[in-house]
């Protein structure tokens, strides 16, 4: 058992009559059930995970898919209607309380109160998490100086730029020294440089033997940060591996095609192509026709002179290497930004997974 164990959890809600969003089943730990008139949208559909000590895990997919979903439960902040949750070895339906002593959480919101300063902050959650005021200082000033806190501590919040604030709901999480700490799309909104510098204070804090729990949607953050990546979509783990190995089984290299608007361009691409011995797999993404090939240097050259000897003019074309987006097109079959674009429409927003 890894410090945490996650065996079979499910979650469901309750559309609200007349289809005005998801309602709760009150946070009782048993399957929601319908009544005349709603619907029942299964966020969580009966995963399995072990993450080990130390390691900083990343739980990917897009919004709707169940990330924050799962991550509540395990935070102790949502109750799951079924499978078993240990954290540290401990319930976290049945032994909640000795769960939340040993995790931090940090939102995609944060915690931060505008009107106080960082030191005010965390001495507050310090002293809520039962520590003595000597203790919270001298925790506060190892914070300081491992989250590179000084300049920001005796300022209000409402000073703070995004990547400031993040920061200190990075500090708030820690201040008592949790086994795990969970973070929610932690760098969402951030400018390039903010999400480097966090992801450094992460890498940090791993460096000294907390494990990190992240949920994100940004393939590069899951690729660069993460030890491991579980991929989520729609309430189930499609895949779950490195980084390295996941991309390891999408064998070959990704020739992405832009084709002409002729009709049926794309689906005439692919028939023809498909057959082809160098071709391992052709899957129409959106208004792209993506093959992953062998050799892709040399399958070039016949992609280009087959697609001409049939009239198919291409736009364009791109050799890469796969990417956990091939990864999570290959295990799927869509990809990411094209499940974020369903999950943000009307439908598939109450019609699917929450996220």
């Amino acid at each position: 058992m890894g410090i945490i164990d996650i065996r079979g959890l499910r979650k469901s809600y309750i559309t609200r009559d007349r289809g005005y969003g998801p309602k709760s089943n009150g946070g009782a730990p048993r399957a929601a059930k319908a009544r005349r008139g709603q619907v029942v949208v299964e966020a969580v559909k009966g995963i399995d995970l072990t993450v080990e000590q130390g390691e900083i895990f990343g739980f990917l997919g897009p919004n709707g898919a169940g990330k924050s979903t799962t991550l509540k439960m395990l935070a102790t902040l949502l109750a799951p209607d079924g499978g078993s949750v240990h954290i540290a070895g401990f319930d976290v339906v049945a032994q909640p309380n000795e769960v939340r002593r040993r995790i931090g959480f940090v939102s995609q919101a944060g915690g931060t109160d505008r009107e106080a300063t960082g030191r005010e902050n965390l001495t507050l959650q310090g002293r809520l998490y039962g520590l003595s005021a000597k203790e919270v200082a001298a925790r506060i000033e190892s914070l300081v100086v491992s989250l590179d806190l000084e300049r920001i501590l005796d300022r209000l919040g409402r000073t703070y730029s995004g990547g400031e604030r993040r920061k200190l709901d990075l500090a708030l999480g820690m201040v008592h020294s949790p086994a795990v700490l969970f973070l929610d799309e932690p760098t969402t909104g951030l400018d390039p440089v903010s999400r480097s510098q966090l992801w450094n204070q992460i890498r940090l804090l791993r460096a000294g033997g907390t494990t990190v729990f992240i949920t994100t949607h940004y393939l590069d953050e899951a690729d660069n940060l993460c030890d491991r990546i579980a991929i989520i979509d729609k309430g189930r783990i499609v895949a779950e591996g490195a980084p390295h190995e996941l991309k390891g089984r999408v064998a070959g290299d990704v020739v992405s095609l832009s084709l002409n608007h002729v009709e049926d361009a794309l689906a005439k691409a692919k028939e023809l192509l498909q057959p082809e011995e160098f071709v391992r797999e052709a899957i129409i993404d959106q208004d792209h026709l993506k093959l992953t090939v062998e050799k892709g240097e040399a399958a070039l050259p016949a992609i280009l002179r087959l697609l001409e000897g049939s009239g198919i003019g291409v736009v364009s074309i791109a050799l890469s290497r796969p990417s956990l987006d091939d990864v999570f097109l290959h295990v799927t079959g869509h990809s990411l930004t094209e499940a974020e674009r369903i999950a943000a429409s009307p439908l598939g927003k109450w019609g699917g997974a929450r996220s």
